[in-house]
């Protein structure tokens, strides 16, 4: 058995064909870090991109698992590469151009993307910039290199989950009605409420630009005068979750954005950001049809 064999406790893989790859020599010497080149006996039609990047290595770079991990993932068939599947672990892709799925959905594989939730406090605009010197959402994101697009808007003095990202078509499609991405909301309001706020709320309420209405509508807790509810809704007109709920009977006295399409806010501190998972961004795609 050869040292290298020893050093991953197995036999070095003997290719059983070469269909669209390099030779065993050829991609050691381009990639000393990998394991040999292994084919299964069922070859796919995909052709290799020459310089381009091992499958597996691709994957782990993009949070799907470790390298071992992803190479039993290409192994059961679970990955594809723009619509085909690949078992081949010594596939070599382009992670710029091309779109790879693990169980149908698709990853973040560019490396130079990026993705963010920030929870914005009230009191701050959801711009870049401001002449008036007002804070901005720009104030939170540090020392950013890239141009980051926000992915819809808060009012001013709306708190909550913001997205951000430098992927223009995926910001693009979140924040564009036609695709129906639910955004959900919790208002404290005033009470106490009708009966039938939650059933005249999602049959819709006539505002002065039109029928606004509301996807899910839940009470969360009532406290004497005030009450805490909670809406949902695909809409993006400007105020609308304020405007359906005044013109409702029940003025909101704060607003909070908790969840857009699969991605929550959760323990996330006023002011912060995170990146999004490898799941979420995955989630996000399939959701605007990506």
């Amino acid at each position: 058995m050869s040292p290298r064999g020893r050093e991953h406790g197995r036999r070095p893989a003997r290719p059983r064909g070469r269909p669209g790859g390099a030779g065993r020599g050829q991609d050691r010497g381009a990639d000393p870090g990998d394991r040999e080149e292994e084919f299964l006996d069922e070859p796919d039609s995909l052709t290799d991109v020459p310089g381009g990047i091992r499958l597996q290595k691709v994957l782990a770079a993009a949070g799907v698992g470790s390298r071992r991990h992803c190479e039993e993932m290409i192994g059961a068939g679970r990955v594809e590469v723009d619509g085909e599947i690949v078992r081949r672990f010594g596939a070599r892709v382009d992670p710029q151009t091309q779109v790879i799925r693990v169980d149908g959905r698709r990853i973040p594989a560019r490396e130079d993307l990026v993705y963010l939730a920030l929870n914005k406090p009230a009191g701050v605009l959801t711009s870049m910039s401001d002449p008036r010197g007002r804070p901005t959402i720009a104030d939170y994101l540090g020392d950013r290199m890239e141009r980051l697009f926000h992915v819809g808007r808060l009012d001013y003095d709306t708190e909550g989950l913001m997205l951000l990202t430098n992927d223009g078509e995926l910001a693009h499609r979140l924040a564009h009605p036609s695709y129906g991405v639910l955004k959900t909301y919790l208002a404290d309001v005033a009470g106490p409420l009708s009966r039938d706020l939650g059933r005249r709320l999602m049959t819709g309420v006539e505002l002065d630009d039109g029928l606004a209405t509301a996807d899910r509508f839940r009470v969360v807790e009532r406290a004497g005068q005030r009450a805490l509810v909670e809406i949902t809704l695909h809409e993006g007109r400007k105020h609308i979750v304020r405007r359906m709920l005044a013109e409702a009977g029940h003025p909101v006295s704060r607003l909070v954005r908790t969840q857009v399409g699969p991605v929550a806010l959760g323990p996330l501190k006023p002011g912060t950001t995170r990146r999004l998972t490898t799941r979420e961004i995955g989630e996000l795609y399939a959701a605007v049809g990506l």
